[in-house]
């Protein structure tokens, strides 16, 4: 698998945390969804309420390629407009990366998370779990990422 970053992604970022902080927040903005797996190990772990949610299943997390791929795929058709992207900074201990979406983001409301993520030595995402804040959970209930 091709895990180069896009031509105007190449030099945003000296280390692979940095990188990964400016690649996935492009590619989901981008609703591109073989972009978005492109950065996770074939053996990566993510949690969140969005699986059960979209995937109609019981537990919250998702194991390797074949599992993410289709909670990425229904991600990029129906992500919701209050879905944005206005975030202040990341936090690192070299390998784990953590940023937060707030939900007040000085120009309205967007939906708050709190992502988290381990890097493995190849710079790739081994592991990502996404904290939901209440204005999110909101969405959720109100079934905002149908279509």
């Amino acid at each position: 698998m091709d895990t180069t970053l896009p031509r105007h992604l190449e030099s945003a970022g000296s280390t692979p945390v940095e990188r990964m902080y400016f690649a996935w927040n492009d590619a989901l903005s981008r609703n591109d969804a073989d972009a978005l797996l492109s950065l996770y190990a074939e053996d990566a772990w993510l949690e969140s309420p969005l699986v059960p949610h979209l995937l109609k299943q019981k537990h919250g997390y998702l194991h390797g390629h074949k599992e993410l791929r289709p909670l990425f795929a229904m991600l990029a058709e129906r992500k919701p407009p209050v879905r944005q992207y206005a975030r202040t900074g990341y936090l690192t201990d070299g390998k784990r990366l953590i940023w937060e979406y707030p939900r007040d983001a000085g120009k309205g409301e967007q939906m708050d998370f709190v992502e988290s993520m381990e890097i493995n030595d190849e710079g790739l995402i081994q592991r990502h779990i996404i904290y939901w804040g209440w204005y999110g959970v909101g969405v959720l209930q109100r079934d905002e990422y149908h279509r």
